[in-house]
């Protein structure tokens, strides 16, 4: 009844001000006020949970919707609150910024986005429920925001206040989304944006080896934004992801056991977890019940070095997880004034009265339903450790420093302005009672300074601030507590090599273990080898082929085998290129060394054949076979025997001009001798016929001169041949892929098979004569031996073509060379073996009579 009376009399003195022309502004619903407040010339607000847990109620909306009850405490948070007072204080005592102006700061203490967005209205709006126009001397909208820890509250926040140029500056939210200029224009942060811990946690992923990761994220824009950016710049750095899940710490038992079956059936070993410590809660409880070990997880800032990870049953799942976190730092005094708060510090707290009891664990108002003991008023926070008076790891804790410190540069800055620097059109400073939020925000985007850390702080043209992190190692302590330890750096201002940095402390993996876990899909392709991606597969599951021949790779994880150089080849790893083999035919192997023997065996019988027949020159039968001509054959095949040698060695360009040109002319020459013996033996014949007058025109000087005109036209050939386009060494690598053949080219093909056309020629010529003179009458009718020596060395050319056309490298010049000793042979055994077996073993053959065939 009193409220309603009061409510009548408001709406009556409404109306008396309006008549009397006077502009009235009415808050809409109920004023909110503070839980921590100090008044001040010019007001920071804050918006902090300090409770979790909100119990949840659907408004029906037939009442107003009432402040919600948060039950668990987070000392973390009324840390952060402390330290934003201890920071203001600090700046009130300091004549060297804001001098003469005292700060006052309004904190709230909501959790739950609805509420804590109408937290920050109040701070907007202030507590007056009317503004008149005549009493409005100065504006109740704190100069700026700070908070909230969480992106998920924050983005509602700087949203709404953002439409009234509030500056809102969070020490917490990381979510890249808030750098939107566009979306939130006002927002700030001291701490880095995801967007660069998402490049930082790919950096240690590729560092580690790890390309093949499951990610797990909290569901909100926080988690989400975070893990997309992650796997984003993940696949920038050659790592996939398994699989990508998304859950909140009330997710339903069926989605976690989901997610739980996913990750045992995973191949992958390291988890990205994207998440605040309320999940990460969730999941090592999960895992811890269903006996999950092998995992190495990989978290973000938000949970990494949270205290309360130790208080949870199967926290040592959590032992050896490995991620960023903003730097840790030192602010002196701070630990002094934790230790010193007191109720009576803030008597309107109801929060700081609840926190007392809980760590004295006594009552202060005497009522207690809980029956504990009344408090004493000796208690102090000097006796007791506990997390929120443990200072020795100031991390987001020196992100709410530096934020307040911000702020209070931006407003000196501002009362100090020069006529150039004015934030106003006439070109005049700003008045305290008179100062406007965005006024504060244009000098907000230009604040730079150090703080007495020697850490600089500025923002860029997102609202971001640098990006420097400590890459920080879970490692359990004596007092069986989890401890992060700096083991690392990550500074983005820095080169890109010189970004993450290792230092010599010794890291603890998952599951306690020393060495370093592999979590890939494949193992790494050697080299010698390339990778082939599997089908329906991330890239980075692939299988390791060998390289095909001619082709090498030198690098572990290969794409692709580069060919060698034409004139080198791979080694057997497949991992080098190295110089081919070159081969011909050498004096020093096998091959080169029977053509020498046979070649010298040769040289050696004609020489014992031109010794007999020396010896034997003035015999009938030596005499009776044109010893000339025989002496002179001798010689030619002496050459012949020789000049297979020349196919020996590695070609030059006189040894392949040599080699062909002396085999031409010394076959001819021979072949030009066995055909004279041949015409000797038919003109011998023609001549002991009556009235035959035949050998007067084939006499000694005609058979020189025939050998001669025989034996010239083949050197006119091979002069030709040598002129118009000679033979020429060259290197065959077409034969074989790992080969090179070193040959002589013949230059002009015509030449060559002119050459051996002539000779052919020759030997068919005379292959007839001496078929045509087998029958003759005669004890010894050498036509017969001719005949036979010439169908050998017609069959040897013969079958040479095809084998020489058909052999590949250097049995080619095999190939040729035993031609030419094969068919030398063939002429000295068959034209000379029988007269030397006459001469030396039927001496009694020897004779005119015997040769005549006369009885």
């Amino acid at each position: 009844m009193q409220s309603k009376d009061m409510s009548l009399l408001r709406m009556a003195f409404v109306v008396l001000l309006i008549e009397r022309a006077y502009t009235v502004c009415l808050l809409q619903g109920m004023a909110e006020g503070p839980e921590l407040a100090q008044k001040g010339d010019l007001t920071i607000g804050g918006i902090f949970s300090f409770r979790t847990r909100q119990k949840y109620i659907i408004d029906t909306f037939e009442t107003i919707p009432q402040k919600r009850q948060c039950q668990n405490f987070i000392f973390r948070e009324f840390k952060f609150a402390q330290t934003m007072i201890f920071a203001i204080n600090e700046i009130n005592k300091n004549p060297g910024i804001l001098n003469g102006v005292k700060l006052g700061y309004k904190i709230y203490d909501d959790c739950g986005t609805m509420d804590v967005l109408r937290a920050a209205l109040a701070l907007v709006n202030g507590q007056r429920s009317e503004l008149i126009e005549k009493n409005c001397t100065r504006s109740e909208t704190v100069q700026a925001i700070l908070g909230h820890s969480g992106s998920r509250p924050t983005i509602p926040i700087a949203q709404t206040v953002g439409r009234f140029h509030v500056p809102v500056i969070s020490h917490f939210a990381t979510c890249a989304c808030l750098s939107n200029r566009r979306t939130y224009p006002t927002f700030f942060r001291t701490i880095p944006s995801d967007y660069y811990q998402s490049r930082a946690l790919a950096k240690l992923v590729k560092h580690f080896g790890w390309t093949w990761i499951g990610a797990l994220a909290v569901d909100n824009e926080y988690g989400l934004n975070g893990i997309s950016a992650l796997i984003q710049a993940a696949i920038e750095n050659g790592v996939c992801v398994e699989y990508s899940e998304a859950f909140s710490r009330t997710v339903s038992s069926h989605k976690l056991s989901r997610i739980i079956d996913i990750i045992k059936r995973s191949t992958s070993k390291v988890i990205m977890a994207f998440m605040t410590h309320q999940e990460i809660k969730v999941l090592a409880a999960e895992l811890y019940k269903h006996n999950i070990t092998g995992l190495q997880l990989v978290g973000s800032d938000a949970w990494l070095t949270d205290h309360s990870l130790t208080d949870i049953e199967g926290h040592r799942i959590l032992v050896g997880s490995i991620g960023f976190t903003v730097s840790r730092a030192q602010i002196p005094g701070l630990g002094k004034h934790l230790r010193d708060v007191q109720p009576s510090q803030f008597p309107d707290s109801q929060f700081v009265k609840d926190f007392w009891e809980y760590m004295f664990n006594c009552s202060l108002n005497g009522i207690d339903y809980m029956k504990r003991k009344p408090c004493s008023g000796l208690e102090s926070l000097h006796d007791i450790e506990s997390q929120f008076t443990d200072v020795s790891e100031l991390r987001f804790t020196n992100n709410i420093y530096k934020s307040v410190y911000a702020v209070a540069h931006a407003l000196n800055n501002l009362l100090k302005c020069r006529d150039t620097q004015s934030p106003f059109s006439n070109g005049s400073c700003a008045e305290i009672k008179y100062i406007q939020p965005w006024q504060v925000l244009q000098h907000l985007q230009a604040v730079n300074f150090t703080t007495t850390n020697g850490e600089r702080v500025y923002f860029d043209s997102q609202g971001d601030s640098p990006a420097r992190y400590d890459l920080v190692n879970l490692q359990m302590t004596k007092k069986g507590t989890m401890e992060g330890v700096t083991v690392g750096i990550y500074d983005a201002s820095l080169a890109e090599n010189n970004q993450f940095l290792m230092n010599n402390i010794s890291v603890v993996w998952g599951d306690g273990h020393t060495e370093v876990p592999a979590s890939v899909c494949s193992v790494s392709c050697l080299p010698g080898t390339h990778k082939v991606l599997q089908k329906q597969r991330p890239v980075c599951c692939y299988d390791c082929i060998p390289c095909p021949l001619g082709e090498i790779s030198n690098a572990t994880d290969s794409i692709d085998c580069m060919k060698c150089p034409l004139e080198y080849w791979p080694n057997k790893y497949r991992d080098s290129c190295i110089p081919k083999e070159v081969e011909f035919l050498a004096y020093n192997e096998t091959m080169g060394s029977v053509v020498v023997l046979f070649s010298l065996f040769g040289v050696f019988l004609t020489t014992i054949t031109t010794l007999v027949f020396y010896c034997h020159s003035e015999t009938p039968l030596v005499r009776a076979n044109n010893a000339e001509l025989s002496f002179l054959l001798l010689f030619s095949l002496t050459l012949c025997f020789l000049c297979s040698l020349t196919f020996i060695g590695r070609p030059s360009d006189w040894s392949c001009m040599l080699r062909h040109t002396a085999f031409g002319i010394t076959f001819v020459l021979c072949i030009s001798c066995v055909l004279g013996k041949t015409i000797v033996v038919l003109m011998a014949f023609r001549a002991t016929l009556p009235s035959s007058n035949v050998m007067k025109w084939f006499g000694p000087t005609q058979q020189r001169l025939s050998v001669l005109a025989f034996t010239l036209i083949q050197v006119v050939i091979c002069i030709l041949w040598l002129t118009i386009k000679p033979p020429y060494p060259i290197k065959n690598m077409e034969t074989y892929m790992d080969k090179i053949i070193l040959e002589c080219a013949l230059g002009s093909p015509i030449g060559f098979w002119a050459v051996l056309g002539y000779i052919g020629l020759l030997a068919l010529l005379c292959f007839i004569l001496a078929f045509l003179a087998r029958k003759l009458p005669d004890n010894f009718n050498e036509a017969k031996f001719i005949t036979f020596s010439m169908l050998i060395f017609c069959a040897v050319w013969i079958t040479f073509i095809p084998a020489y056309v058909s052999s590949p490298g250097k049995l080619t010049v095999a190939v040729e060379t035993f031609a030419i000793l094969a068919s030398s042979y063939g002429l000295l055994f068959c034209i000379f073996l029988p007269k030397c077996y006459i001469l030396l073993l039927k001496p009694q053959k020897n004779t005119k009579k015997h040769i005549m065939g006369k009885n």
